[in-house]
């Protein structure tokens, strides 16, 4: 997933790149939103690059609202296959080990808004 501008999200920004089973649960395991970039194939999808630069204003304008983590090609599969969301680029977004919402593809800055608003609104499931 070499690009310059998704490598900069953990060497300029210090976001966790996730690329274990075991680094994803510790990551889920903190408390807080948690939003995960699966970039995809960078060469074959251009539209990752653009999410690369859009994310991070995202979580400024939420105020820091949820952290950012980068997934890494080496769990991207099975964690599309976990959650059912197979576009790329896709931003997943967990609270308390749950997944409460996914962004797939690039989206208009005010879709990326309503969307977000709407995701960190929302409950996760109650186990019965």
């Amino acid at each position: 997933m070499s690009h310059p501008l998704i490598d900069r999200l953990t060497t300029e920004l210090g976001w966790p790149r996730l690329a274990s089973d075991a680094a994803l649960a510790a990551h889920l395991a903190l408390p807080g939103v948690h939003c995960l970039f699966i970039p995809g194939d960078p060469v074959r999808n251009l539209e990752s690059a653009d999410v690369a630069v859009i994310l991070p204003e995202l979580a400024l304008s939420f105020q820091r609202a949820f952290d950012c983590a980068l997934v890494d090609d080496a769990i991207e599969e099975a964690l599309r296959k976990e959650t059912g969301v197979w576009k790329t680029p896709s931003l997943l977004f967990f609270r308390d080990g749950e997944a409460i919402g996914a962004i797939p593809k690039v989206r208009d800055w005010e879709d990326y808004m309503a969307r977000i608003a709407q995701i960190l609104a929302t409950p996760v499931s109650v186990s019965a």
